[in-house]
Order: structure tokens, then sequence, then C-alpha cells
């Protein structure tokens, strides 16, 4: 079930760091073949040419997409010819390092040969990048694997099969396979994974429920931040996102999304694209109040709720997929964490 070109363009929102603003692809390589240079396959090429590497990496490399001749991507087997520009694309910038194993706790759901699912706390940047270079999730999984001769960290084709925000917890799938990723990313490139967020928004919606349509994009004014554009332009990607009223407290609402496609900050934008910002969702302006009375005593209560869940509400709740070795339906669910617990109790007490 190999992947083509596009469905990997179609993928890059699922697995782009959605704390940067940095593009997606670096260049980590470059080189113009001789003149009189004869036809040779390409990972004979970048084996003389770029010295510290193997055929094995320089194959996965290639099978990800990453090796580009005159900027289309090629298979290992091409042959380079004379003048032709041969570079080396990652989804990271080009630094002197590599992703390095560090001892730090997972929340583990689930495991077996073929993947992980892994419950990530707030707080936690899921990939190295944009001044994140360690701590991140990434390196804890090369920590939890260092003794797994066939799981390398800095092999594209393994890993991570999706992102979340770095201030959103919850369920995320790993794949310990080139196999296990291949298939699973087919399976969030078609949308037939099931994922469930919980999100505290600003104010009071007058339906049960809804449907988000709009394409998504850089925020021309704020490179920072992502925003919607109309459906039938050709600005940003379509996005899709449902939601259900799970309950009102008046000035702030918990509802349930579903996403039927994966964009970055997708939540956060389209409800923001709906007067309902995610509760204390900086990037957004969700961590002014937006909603409710003028007086000392009820700006005081939502300070005191800012303290309690210092970051977007937000929660990946519930997580849904075909196992990629043996085709069984699994769904993996984990309740709120501590922070937004707190926060929705505290707003239950005033209702």
């Amino acid at each position: 079930m190999a992947l083509q070109q596009d469905d990997i363009d179609e993928l890059d929102d699922e697995l782009l760091d959605e704390e940067t603003e940095v593009p997606k692809e670096h260049e980590h390589w470059r080189f113009v073949a001789d003149k009189g240079q004869s036809p040779i396959r390409i990972d004979k090429f970048l084996m003389d040419h770029m010295g510290d590497t193997s055929r094995n990496r320089i194959q996965k490399a290639a099978e990800a997409g990453c090796i580009r001749v005159d900027g289309r991507p090629v298979k290992s087997n091409y042959r380079v010819k004379p003048l032709e520009t041969v570079t080396l694309v990652l989804d990271h910038p080009k630094r002197d390092w590599e992703i390095v194993p560090e001892d730090i706790p997972l929340s583990i759901v689930y495991e077996d040969e073929h993947l992980m699912v892994i419950n990530k706390p707030a707080g936690m940047v899921v990939h190295p990048g944009c001044g994140n270079y360690n701590g991140t999730l990434v390196n804890a999984l090369a920590w939890h694997m260092k003794d797994n001769p066939d799981f390398d960290p800095n092999d594209p084709t393994v890993g991570l099969v999706h992102r979340i925000d770095k201030d959103t917890s919850g369920l995320l799938v790993i794949a310990k396979t080139a196999e296990a990723k291949t298939h699973l990313c087919h399976q969030f490139f078609v949308k037939s994974t099931r994922r469930q967020y919980d999100a505290l928004v600003w104010g009071n919606f007058a339906e049960d429920e809804g449907r988000i349509e709009g394409n998504i994009g850089r925020n021309p004014k704020d490179r920072l931040q992502m925003a919607v554009f109309p459906p039938e332009s050709e600005v940003g990607k379509p996005a899709v996102t449902h939601y259900r009223v799970t309950e009102r407290f008046g000035h702030v609402t918990l509802v349930e999304c579903q996403l039927e496609t994966g964009r970055t900050h997708q939540i956060r934008v389209h409800m923001k694209h709906i007067g309902h910002t995610l509760f204390n969702d900086e990037r957004y302006g969700g961590n002014e109040i937006l909603r409710g009375e003028t007086t000392a005593s009820y700006r005081a209560f939502i300070h005191n709720c800012f303290a309690l869940c210092p970051r977007q509400a937000l929660h990946a709740r519930t997580l849904g997929f075909q196992h990629p070795a043996t085709h069984e339906e699994m769904f993996f669910s984990t309740p709120m964490p501590q922070d937004m617990q707190a926060l929705i109790e505290k707003w239950r007490k005033i209702r």
C-alpha cells in the first residue's frame, strides 16, 4: 500500500510541526553532477559524495520522497545524469545534530511490536525544531526504543504518524516499522481514523451541534497564526470540523470536536472563525475575557481559571484506527488531564 506523492502532500498537515513557522522542508545537501558524469544509481552516487552514511539509510530516504533530482522525488534506483542537481530534503532545519535519546517518562496507553499509542501531556513539544532541540516526545521515544535495533529515531519512515500542538494534551500513535507507518498514514489520508477532542470555548451556542468548513492557511497578517479562507478559494487547504455541545456554562461551553481533516491548528482556528475561541488560547486571543461580566469578582474568577489551566483548553480524547498488521479495529480513550478537569469543575460551581 505505497503512498503516492499526492498522498504525502496531503499528509503534510498531520506531520507539520504546529509550533513553528519555518517551511516544512529543509535542504540538507546539494550536489551538481559533473559534465562527464556516467549514469550511476543515485544511492551509489550519494554514498560516494556524502561520506558518512549507508545505502540502507539512503534508500529509506528515497522511499520517503526526501531525495530529489532537479526538484523531483526519485527512487533509489534512479540513474544520475550529467549536470543534474541532486538534493536531500528533510522535515527539520539543517543542524549538526541527530535525535538523542533522553530518559523522559512516557505515558504509554498501548504498545506492541508494530506501534505505540502515547498520551502526551500538555507542554511537551512533539518533535525537535525551532529552538526545541531536546526534551521532546521524539527524544523520549528514542530512549524508550534504544534497545530496538530496527528503530532509528532519525529515520523518516518510522516514528510519528501525526502530531498535536505543544500545549494540547492527548493521544498520538507512533509507528515502529516502515510498514506500520505506511499503513497508518494511508488511514489518515483517506480519513478512516477516528479522532475526537474535548475543548472548552468562549461563548454559548445557539445550536447543539454543527459543522465548520473552511480552508486553512497561514494568516498573511501574522505568520504564527493560521486563518480560515472560503472553501471555494485556492488559498489554504480544505478543512472540516464537526462539533457537539457537551455542557453549557453560559459564558463558556464544553464541546466535543471531531476532525474530518487534520490541518495545522484546525480546531483552534475553526472555533475562532465562528466566534468561539478556545479558552486561554494565547495565540488566538482566548487568554482575554471574551464573554461575561465587567465586575472585579468575575475578572478575578477568570484569571483564577487561567491559572488552573495555563494553556489552551484542548485535549485529544479518543483515537481509533485499524491495526496495520492484524487489521483489528482499535479504539483508545483517555480522560481529560487534571488541569482541564479542575477548570471545568470551577465553572460548574458557578453555573
